[in-house]
């Protein structure tokens, strides 16, 4: 079987995107309460087409989707530069521990890189232990806690 690769995601992979947030909910995750799949449609053929923003997908070499990304430039900080910003990432429970998601990780910086980004962030819920331990083996510059206030 061919290598795995990191590619942008292609029209008409909506609906093989959307179902794949599902690993995104499962435990320790779960379901936002605001959760719109119509929204959530048009946000992935939107991110698909940005020019500040990608779909990345880990293809395992079978044309499948893997694992996913998103990633955007979204603010312009005074201290630190252009940030690219890690929204979601996930890679399928049954293809975990394959090296997916350092692909996909791998290549969010490069995107991010490539656009003028001096770094590149993401957070992830105090339940997700397991993602904490993969981005702490991918050596973080610094680490932070995140507060989140609902205004929907």
């Amino acid at each position: 079987m061919p290598a795995p690769t990191v590619r942008p995601a292609r029209p008409g992979e909506t609906d093989a995107l959307l179902a794949a947030y599902a690993w995104l909910f499962a435990a320790p995750g779960s379901r936002p309460a605001q959760w719109d799949e119509e929204r959530a449609r048009r946000t992935i053929a939107e991110i698909a087409d940005a020019e500040d923003a990608t779909l990345l997908v880990a293809d395992p070499g079978d044309g499948q989707i893997a694992g996913f990304c998103s990633v955007s430039l979204d603010l312009h900080s005074v201290r630190f530069g252009l940030r690219a910003w890690v929204e979601d990432l996930a890679v399928d429970p049954a293809r975990r521990s394959e090296g997916l998601g350092k692909l996909l990780l791998d290549a969010a910086k490069a995107w991010g890189a490539e656009r003028g980004a001096t770094h590149l962030e993401l957070d992830s819920g105090d339940a997700r232990t397991d993602a904490h331990r993969f981005y702490e083996r991918e050596q973080p510059s610094w680490t932070g806690r995140q507060f989140a206030w609902s205004l929907a």
